[in-house]
Order: C-alpha cells, then sequence, then structure tokens
C-alpha cells in the first residue's frame, strides 16, 4: 500500500475534507501543551494535529517531539505531528530523522520562483522519510502590530496560478493567504475574501487539503465560516493556550507547583474541546 494512504496526518486531513469538518492543529511549547491537547482530544473524540515550531527541535534536540509522539501513538484518538514553518534546510534534514508525520516546508521568504524550487527539492527529501507536507502560497504578512485591513495585503495574497505551480512541487497541503495574516489583526479584526479562497479551493480541486494560518482572534463564527468553506486544517495558537497562560500568570509561587502544572493542562483541555466542537471534529474520531 502507498505510503500516503497510511500517513496519520494524510488519512486525519482527507477525512475532515470528506466529511467537512476542521481539524484543530494546535502548538505545543512544553509537557503541559501536549497533555492537554491529547486529554481534549480524548474527551471530545475528536482527531488531532499537535504542532511544534522549529524552535522545538533546537532547545529540546527533538525531546518535545519524541514526546508528543509518544503521546499520540498511546492516544485512543487519531492524532498526528507536524511541524509548522520549517524554514531552512539544515532544520528540515533534522525534522526528518525525528517522528513527524508532517512537516510544512516554508520557503516564502525567498522569491517565488526560488520558493518553488527549494519546495519541490524538500518536498521530495520530506517524501523519502514518508512524511507529507505543507506549503504557503503567498506570503501570510502580518506582525505585532497587526493590519487595518486587507487593502495592504493584496499583492501577498494567493493567485490561481500560484496554486497549480505549489501542487506542481508535489505538497500534500496548502496554506492559501485570503486576508488572513500571522500575530495580531489591527482594530477591523479579520477580513477574509472568501470569494478568493473559494477560487483556491476550486484550482486546488481536491488534489490538495487546505490550511488556515492566522486564527488569533477570530471569533467562533470567523472559524465556522472557514470551516464550511473548505478549510480542513485549522491551525490555532492563542485560541487554545490563553487561559493557560493566563493561569499561569496569575497562580506562580501561589499554589503548589504540581497542581500549577496539573490545573494548567486542564486549561488547555478546556479550551481545545470547545475549538473542536467549534469546528465540528469532535465526535468525528
Amino acid at each position: 500500500m502507498p505510503w500516503k494512504a497510511t500517513n496519520t496526518h494524510l488519512r486525519i486531513l482527507h477525512d475532515a475534507e470528506k466529511r467537512q469538518y476542521g481539524v484543530i492543529a494546535a502548538i505545543a511549547y512544553n509537557i503541559e501543551h501536549i497533555l492537554g491537547l491529547v486529554k481534549a482530544a480524548s474527551q471530545a473524540r475528536s482527531p488531532l494535529i499537535i504542532q511544534f515550531f522549529p524552535w522545538a527541535i533546537e532547545v529540546s534536540d527533538g525531546l518535545l517531539v519524541r514526546t508528543a509522539a509518544d503521546a499520540a501513538k498511546r492516544a485512543d484518538v487519531p492524532i498526528s505531528i507536524h511541524l509548522d514553518h520549517a524554514q531552512s534546510e539544515d532544520i528540515i534534514r533534522r525534522a526528518v530523522d525525528l517522528p513527524f508525520d508532517s512537516i510544512m516546508v516554508d520557503m516564502s521568504h525567498y522569491e517565488k520562483e526560488e520558493n518553488l524550487r527549494k519546495t519541490a527539492e524538500l518536498v521530495a527529501l520530506c517524501n523519502e522519510k514518508h512524511i507529507a507536507t505543507e506549503a504557503e502560497p503567498g506570503r501570510i504578512e502580518g506582525g505585532e502590530d497587526g493590519v487595518m485591513d486587507t487593502a495592504g495585503l493584496e499583492a501577498c495574497m494567493t493567485t490561481a496560478e500560484e496554486v497549480e505551480e505549489f501542487v506542481a512541487t508535489g505538497v500534500d497541503a496548502l496554506a492559501p493567504v485570503f486576508g488572513n495574516v500571522h500575530g495580531e489583526y489591527g482594530p477591523l479584526g479579520p477580513r477574509l475574501d472568501f470569494k478568493r479562497f473559494q477560487e483556491i479551493k476550486m484550482r486546488a480541486a481536491k488534489r490538495v487539503r487546505l490550511a488556515l494560518h492566522g486564527t488569533n482572534g477570530f471569533k467562533p463564527e470567523l472559524l465556522q465560516q472557514c470551516v464550511r468553506a473548505g478549510v480542513a486544517k485549522i491551525n490555532v495558537n492563542k485560541l487554545v493556550l490563553d487561559d493557560y497562560y493566563d493561569h499561569l500568570h496569575s497562580n506562580t509561587g501561589k499554589v503548589p507547583h504540581t497542581q500549577l502544572i496539573e490545573e494548567g493542562i486542564e486549561k488547555v483541555a478546556q479550551l481545545t474541546r470547545k475549538c473542536m466542537e467549534i469546528c465540528e471534529s469532535a465526535g468525528k474520531a
């Protein structure tokens, strides 16, 4: 059987697209986050994607990744391990020897032709290790200061031509730019171009799954609109970690450390379950 038919990440995304729900792909920074995310998935009976930034490989020599992979194997629901925004060949070469089910080959900081060339080469490298891949056509801009509206992002947005070009690299998932930004949004909040997204979806034509990046501050209604539009993978960070950090900041030094950890795990689990219900993956495992 071809390896893509058995790859956990791809099976999760294919099912989400087929059954029209969104899978939460949550960033983890520590063991409490990993435990809280897995707990939520088990309680909600939902598939889950645990994501790491390259930082996790560098700071722990891959230990956090191996810990998450072990937790995923022990779980009673489908869980995949994904590397988000791998922006160098060196980090990807380290990552393919770790238990990742999927890696985002993010060469979006290069000019388009170089982006495409490097993406194709690194996708082939990942595939040799039976690891699925994701890429970013366009450039999801943004930062702590946010943006006022999407007008200034027009030049960064994904085009139908770029979808074809990136599908040709062999990637399995695309993270299109249609008004979404990394970091924080400006005073007007997210202003997504769903007409553009539908054009992207038509070009993708089920050859690749579609991922949503830049969800900080998204209201439940907007998440649901994205799922209905056809997004299979929902990247989240603050949406599932805000309560954890509020609890940490409010209670450090006031309760026993073990209690702080246990309550922090539950804070992550509670927000993650809520997101799973919003994106309609609860009960789908």
